[in-house]
């Protein structure tokens, strides 16, 4: 696999519901700049969304590579799903090319846990990334290499209810936060016998709101420290 250059310089994109976010990276995933943001426009529709970015990258010059975490479900660059955004006017946009296109930059988008996920694991064994939020997101890696991408969060948990729906932050604030621990100690019970996983990370703003004592290999991880995966996509052996 080739090696990036020790001045290579990554811009990192967090596309969210509220707000768009950028930082710079080196090959390492250390920062090298500020995050900027701006809010994400409405409607978000892609060209929308690409002409808020293209306004963001005037704060970044001189990067050589885009990476781009994207709420929903994504293959190979294009999106299929785009739940918080539209995901009528997103479906089937070939988003890595048309941004590439724009910027003249090679670009790599992934489900915005996928990237998280880059970012924060060892690399060592069967590792699983959830963040707890808006949503339910997941991301699976196997000895550091990124798995297809899993919708997890609408796979049904109850009769009537999704994981995004049991654990939202919608349902959080309607049932209470005692209650909504008793659901994630589920959810962790679910998780750990369905993935027999080495490791699990948790992120998401809503980690921090679990009051019950984890397992020894469950870590609660920041944001922030997801953002070394904007550089570690790029070492990836495949995109998918």
């Amino acid at each position: 696999m080739k090696q990036a250059s020790t001045d290579t310089k990554i811009l990192a994109l967090d596309i969210g519901g509220s707000n768009i976010k950028a930082t710079l990276l080196n090959e390492h995933g250390q920062m090298i700049a500020d995050y900027k943001k701006l809010p994400t426009p409405v409607p978000a529709t892609p060209d929308n969304v690409i002409d808020t970015i293209e306004q963001l990258t005037k704060n970044f010059p001189g990067f050589e590579k885009v990476s781009v975490g994207f709420p929903g479900y994504v293959k190979n660059g294009v999106i299929m799903t785009a739940p918080n955004l539209g995901t009528d006017e997103w479906r089937h946009t070939p988003f890595a090319e048309r941004l590439g296109s724009v910027l003249q930059k090679p670009v790599r988008v992934v489900n915005d846990a996928d990237m998280q996920g880059l970012g924060v694991v060892s690399g060592k064994g069967f590792e699983i990334v959830v963040t707890l939020g808006t949503g339910f997101g997941t991301a699976v890696l196997y000895n550091g290499v990124l798995l297809p991408h899993l919708e997890l969060a609408h796979h049904p948990v109850t009769k009537t209810k999704d994981y995004d729906a049991y654990i939202g932050d919608k349902e959080m604030a309607r049932i209470g936060k005692q209650r909504w621990n008793k659901r994630m100690i589920r959810v962790l019970d679910i998780l750990k016998t369905v993935f027999n996983y080495d490791h699990l990370y948790i992120g998401g703003g809503n980690s921090d709101e679990l009051t019950f004592k984890l397992d020894d290999n469950i870590t609660i991880v920041n944001n922030k420290d997801g953002i070394r995966g904007g550089a570690r996509l790029w070492f990836q052996p495949d995109v998918k």
